[in-house]
Formats: C-alpha cells, structure tokens, sequence
C-alpha cells in the first residue's frame, strides 16, 4: 500500500529519499567504473585476457541469479529489513574488492557485491513510489531515472581519475562512505513495516535456475583456461548447466506455482522482447568491457582519458533516455525500436572501421551513438513488452525482464570475449607464417648484407604482429555484432502495435 495516500505525508521523506538515490546510484556506479580500470586490475593479480572478464560476468549473473529473491524476501523480512543488509553487504563485499590480492578474490567478492547489490534498484524504486503521493509519481521517477541514468554517465570517468590519480582499489573503496551514509540514513529515517505473509515461493525452480545458470557462466569463463572440451571440468559444467535448465523448463511447464507465470510467456509481444534482449544486451555489454581495455593497452590512453572517452556513451544515453519518454507517445513503438537497432548496428559496424593509427574521435562518436540507441531502443522495448501483458504480471515481468537482459550481457561478454582470444592466436599463427626470408618486408628489416635478424629486430617484428593481429581480431568482434543487430531486425515484424486507450497502463518496475 502506498503509505503516502495512506497516511498522508510521510516524515523526513526527503531523507529518505537521499539515503536511498545514495544506495542507488553506489549500485548503478558499479555497473561501468571498474570496466575502466581492467586493464590495471588484469596487471594486479596477474589475470590473462580472458579470465579478467570475470571480475563483470560473476557480478552481473550474481545479481540476475538473486533479482527473483527480492521481492519475497521484501514480503517475508520487510523492506526495510532487506534493503539494510543489501546495502551493508554490498558496502561490505566492496570494500573487501578493493582490498583483494588474488583474482579469485575479487571476483568472488565481485559475486557477493551482485548477490547483494540485487535489490537495491528495485527496492529503491519502490520505496520512492510509496513515500509519495499519486500526484508526485512523475517527480519521484525523474528523481529515480537521474541515479539510474547518472551513475554510467560518472561511473568511466570516476573510475579513470581514481585509478589514475589513486589505485583501481578506489574504485571499491569509493563506495564505503556512500554505503554508510545510505545505511545510516534507511536506518535511522526509513519506515519499518509488518511483515507480510507472501504466496509460496517456488524454491526448487530458484535453486534449479541459479544451478543452471551458474554452471553456464562458469563453463563460458573457464572453457578458454581448460581447453574446451578436452577438459573433464567443462564437460561436468556443461551437464549440471544442461540439466539444471532442463528441470527449470520442465518445472515451469508442469508445476502448479512456478517461479515465474506461465501466463507470463503466453503474451507474444513479452516473449519476443525477451528474445530481443537477450542479444542487445550481449551485444552491448560485451561492448562495454572490450572497448576500455582496446583504448587502454591497444591506442595507449591514460585511464583517465580512457574513462573520458567511455563517457560519450552515457551522455548519449542521457539524451536519448529523455527524449524518448516523449517520442515513444507520437510514434509507433516499432518504428523506434527498428531505428535503435540500426544505430547500435551503425555504432558497431563505426567500430569495425577502426584503424591501429587513428584518434579518439571515432571512438567517442561510436560511442555516442551507441548510447543514443539506448534510450530508442530500450524505452521502446518496454513499451511494447508491457502493454499487451496483464496488469498483475508487470511486477514478475520486471523481474524475469531484468534477470533475461543480465544473464544476456554476462554470456554476450564470455562468449565475444572467447572469440576474441581466439581470433587473436589464429591471426598472430598466420601473420608469423609471412615471415621469411622471401618476404620483402621481411628482408627490409634485416641488417644491411642479409644475415640472421637481431633479437631486437626480432623483438620489433614480434610486437607489430601482436599488434596486427589484436587489431583483427577486435575487427572481427565488431563485424559479428554489426551481424547479429541487422539479423535482428525482423524481429519487429513478430511485434504488434498496442491498442491506444485512453489511460495509458501503469508503470511497471524499473530494473
């Protein structure tokens, strides 16, 4: 019940208010201020290319794994209660990432940090619904989207001027007197509330799905490490990730209460949003954490100027996020979505046009672009996801929504990360296949009258085919995913339009 319309005006809101924004826009920050500081992470506790990732997928697919918990558990401990410990775990996991000497460290505190951090968005935007009367819902959402939106805006640069200025160990160690300010502020002015007696939880499709989905994430992180399938761990991981979303299928199929509605899936437009997201968002979330190391270790920027750079994407999300809200409300939903798609394609095909002696100006304005599809793209999807479904599955579509687009960016990250890797060592083994005595090139390098190359030349020639071949094989992840936003496209045509009435539907929850 909202305890505004309730009761009145409720005491010290704007308090409450800045205790929880402070909570949400901690959790938002975390979403890019460490992708800045990877390649100084990679170099601290001696992480290869491919394993540093981990530090973001363990995160996200922590958060997406824990997303159906929150609202039960709201229900079952009170609001109050759970929005505590998520602040007082994720404060603590995220000074315990700063402090952390080994890679299993911190990205087993990176797990605890998205098991934690979970609830605060969507317990945050709550909150802010029940304090304020009906008539204020616009000015509480706009103060809601401002942390949401904010926090990727801030999160590159913060992360490159602590970093650059102070540690990476910052970008953890910043979050401590921003978790006790939020702490102390819910505890002291938050509301308590009774607790509910909430409906049944389904929890033999939580555990099944987080198994599932766990051993998945682990099998795409450490398939590179353990050389596929020649490993007997990837084959244990693929069988217990297999059989763990076999039973959550099957579960959801038959049970009487499943973790989320069948009902839910029945809605074509929903389903199909779903469908659309998973590839976006593994699409731009891989982009979000291959571009800063690119900049960093392949075009040599100080971090700082690397976190400038990445900025550019979230001031076009800003910009996007805002007009949107107004274009979605003249324009077919579809026609806007189609044109976000066709801009983050533009701003990956941009990326793939990348050259080893440019400048910062295409990778700002592919950039750019890529966060002003955001907005064209994202708000619409929502729109359409949730104007056909019944109003009592928007909360449970929220959820399942954000727990599709996390788990879509966790694997979209593995996956172009792997291809990565990989087409770096096939490019590297045929560049050095060019090298001999017959090659012009070759020959120039060599000392005048011929002879056998000094380890210096050898050194030289070593560097520019590391160099090459990185090139290509960040190319190649541009064009796939260049590839993977015009298959998209006809995914438009499963959609349909809603029907205008004359009250627009309610809000469901922001993830």
């Amino acid at each position: 019940m909202n305890a505004a319309s309730a009761g009145g005006k409720v005491p010290n809101a704007g308090f409450i208010t800045i205790s929880i924004m402070a909570a949400a826009l901690m959790q938002t920050l975390d979403t890019t201020i460490a992708n800045v500081a990877l390649p100084h992470i990679q170099g601290s506790v001696s992480a290869s290319q491919d394993q540093i990732v981990w530090v973001l997928t363990f995160y996200i697919v922590a958060a997406a794994i824990m997303t159906p918990l929150t609202g039960w558990l709201s229900d079952r401990l009170g609001r109050k209660t759970v929005f505590l410990f998520s602040v007082a775990g994720f404060t603590l996991a995220s000074a315990l990432c700063g402090a952390a000497q080994t890679l299993t460290q911190i990205v087993a505190f990176r797990f605890v940090q998205g098991v934690a951090g979970a609830a605060l968005i969507p317990l945050a935007q709550a909150t802010l619904l029940d304090i304020n009367p009906p008539e204020r819902y616009g000015q509480a959402m706009a103060t809601f989207a401002s942390a949401v939106v904010l926090g990727p805006i801030l999160g590159p640069t913060l992360g490159g001027w602590l970093t650059e200025n102070y540690s990476w160990r910052w970008c953890f160690f910043i979050n401590v007197p921003v978790g006790a300010v939020a702490f102390l502020g819910t505890w002291f002015f938050m509301p308590g509330r009774g607790h509910l007696r909430p409906p049944k939880f389904d929890f033999f499709g939580f555990i099944a799905l987080s198994i599932g989905l766990a051993s998945l994430q682990l099998m795409l992180d450490r398939g590179q490490t353990n050389d596929w399938f020649g490993s007997p761990e990837t084959w244990i991981e693929l069988v217990v990730a297999g059989l763990g979303l076999y039973l959550f299928v099957i579960h959801t199929l038959t049970a009487k209460n499943p973790l989320f509605s069948r009902e839910m899936f029945a809605d074509s437009n929903f389903r199909t949003t779903l469908i659309a997201s998973v590839f976006i968002m593994g699409s731009m979330y891989a982009s979000m954490a291959l571009v800063p190391v690119l900049i960093q270790n392949f075009y040599g920027y100080p971090v700082f100027h690397a976190g400038v750079i990445m900025m550019a994407r979230g001031i076009g999300g800003f910009i996007s996020m805002v007009a949107a809200g107004r274009l979605v409300s003249r324009f077919d939903a579809r026609l806007l979505m189609g044109v976000g798609i066709c801009l983050i394609g533009a701003s990956f095909f941009m990326m793939s046009r990348f050259a080893p002696d440019m400048g910062s100006g295409p990778l700002i304005w592919s950039g750019f672009i890529q966060g002003l599809a955001m907005g064209l793209f994202f708000v619409p999807l929502s729109t359409l996801g949730f104007a056909t479904l019944a109003p009592h599955l928007r909360t449970q579509g929220a959820t399942i929504s954000n727990l599709i687009r996390n788990i879509g960016g966790s694997v979209g990250i593995s996956i172009l990360q792997v291809i990565l890797v990989e087409n770096m060592q096939v490019a590297r083994s045929t560049l050095a296949s060019h090298i001999s005595p017959d090659n012009p090139a070759f020959k120039h390098m060599l000392p005048p009258g011929g002879g056998t190359p000094t380890p210096q030349i050898m050194q030289t020639i070593n560097g520019m085919i590391a160099r090459q071949s990185a090139m290509i094989a960040y190319i190649d992840d541009f064009w796939l995913m260049t590839v993977v936003m015009i298959c998209l496209l006809p995914i438009l045509f499963l959609m349909r339009a809603p029907k205008k009435t004359g009250a627009a539907p309610g809000p469901p929850v922001m993830e």
